[in-house]
């Protein structure tokens, strides 16, 4: 009889978000040898049951949000059914997501049910959360058979995960390589943004215009840099109106706003340099830089303590690592990789070959799958996947 599984994600497929694909990523990569589950909220008010990869997942309807967590009257009876009913042998949950925690801490009291912790990031945003749920995560880490962190970094970042180091391992996030092909179609788009902006060395940033991403020190090193550069930033947000104005009178930058995948992967394959300037632990790895990584691109990045971005991308060997915030040593190091030819191809032939030995999928299939058939024969034994 196969074992079963129930995950635990905030928001799971179609909604788009980076723990809701590495969710996705988990539970494909272990269809094949165990039964399994989804419980998620849906993205809506009402209770829905679908599947998604031939996974039943059960939709939680979510009444509000505050402080960004999703709130739902129906989750702690359907959370209840579906352990009572499916009686998994392991519980894999996707933190951070304190209302559930509150339910999976009490489901999971009396119990010997294997509880795998994937730590995704520390709640630092929202101080009020951080400092309310402190007692909770406690709890959740003492319960926990094992907690996966997504780099080393992390861990020795990281106040809660410090206090079970023993209980870590890391299985670092991954890049879908099926998703990375190029088209000709693409490769027509890249040529034509290259073809539109000759003779200028073209920098890419993409993400979410939030604080965290760090895209105004991007703006403010932009105005230290001569013609020769091209500046595009994609996405959108809550920062985008007030990012404008603080480049208005630039005009080596364009906002793209939200476009498609076919589109984005062409702006990435049509730049020289990718900039990632993000400056908090809410950046826990960056996916986006190793898909850029993976095009071959050398990458200016912040160095922020506990977080994954400086273990994705490797100073001085994929890219260039400056001091956190420091908009002119950001700005010299673009410079630099303009200037310097042979760096800016090392760099980008070291990134591609760090990917595809560290963050495809195949990599983070095979790391999972040894990892949770461990946690359910106890292995008790630390490991680095």
């Amino acid at each position: 009889m196969m074992k079963r599984i129930l995950h635990i994600s905030k928001y799971y497929y179609p909604f788009s978000g980076g723990t809701e694909q590495i969710a996705r990523d988990c539970v494909n990569a272990l269809k094949d040898e165990y039964e399994q589950k989804v419980i998620a909220f849906n993205d809506g008010k009402e209770d829905v049951n679908d599947y998604v990869d031939d996974i039943e997942v059960i939709r939680c309807g979510c009444f509000t949000k505050i402080s960004a967590q999703s709130l739902s009257i129906s989750y702690k009876k359907r959370l209840h059914n579906v352990i009572k009913t499916f009686k998994p042998d392991i519980v894999i949950f996707h933190y951070p997501n304190p209302f559930v925690a509150h339910f999976i801490l009490k489901e999971l009291k009396n119990n010997d049910i294997k509880f795998i912790l994937y730590w995704h990031l520390d709640i630092v945003r929202q101080k009020l959360l951080r400092v309310f749920f402190k007692s909770q995560n406690r709890k959740l880490l003492k319960r926990a058979d094992k907690v996966i962190a997504t780099s080393p970094n992390y861990i020795e970042g990281s106040e809660w995960l410090q206090s079970v180091k023993e209980k870590c391992v890391v299985v670092p996030n991954c890049i879908n390589e099926e998703r990375m092909k190029i088209t000709p179609e693409i490769e027509e788009k890249a040529q034509k943004i290259r073809k539109e902006n000759e003779g200028k060395t073209i920098c890419v940033a993409v993400g979410r215009h939030t604080e965290y991403k760090g895209f105004t020190y991007l703006i403010q090193a932009s105005k230290l840099l001569d013609d020769k550069f091209k500046i595009f930033i994609t996405g959108t947000g809550e920062l985008t109106e007030s990012l404008k104005k603080e480049a208005a009178n630039d005009s080596k930058i364009t906002f793209t706003g939200r476009i498609e995948d076919e589109d984005l992967k062409a702006y990435i394959l049509a730049c020289d340099i990718f900039c990632f300037p993000s400056i908090t632990k809410n950046e826990a790895f960056g996916v986006a830089l190793a898909e850029a990584m993976y095009y071959g691109k050398p990458a200016v990045t912040f160095n922020i303590p506990g977080s994954g971005v400086n273990y994705v991308c490797l100073d001085g060997v994929t890219g260039i690592e400056v001091e956190n915030k420091n908009v002119e040593a950001y700005a010299k190091a673009i410079l630099n990789l303009s200037d310097n030819d042979k760096l800016r191809v090392k760099c980008g032939d070291s990134g591609h070959k760090r990917v595809i030995d560290n963050f495809l999928y195949a990599n983070f299939m095979n790391n999972i799958k040894l990892f949770v058939d461990g946690t359910l024969n106890c292995f008790n034994e630390r490991k680095e996947i």
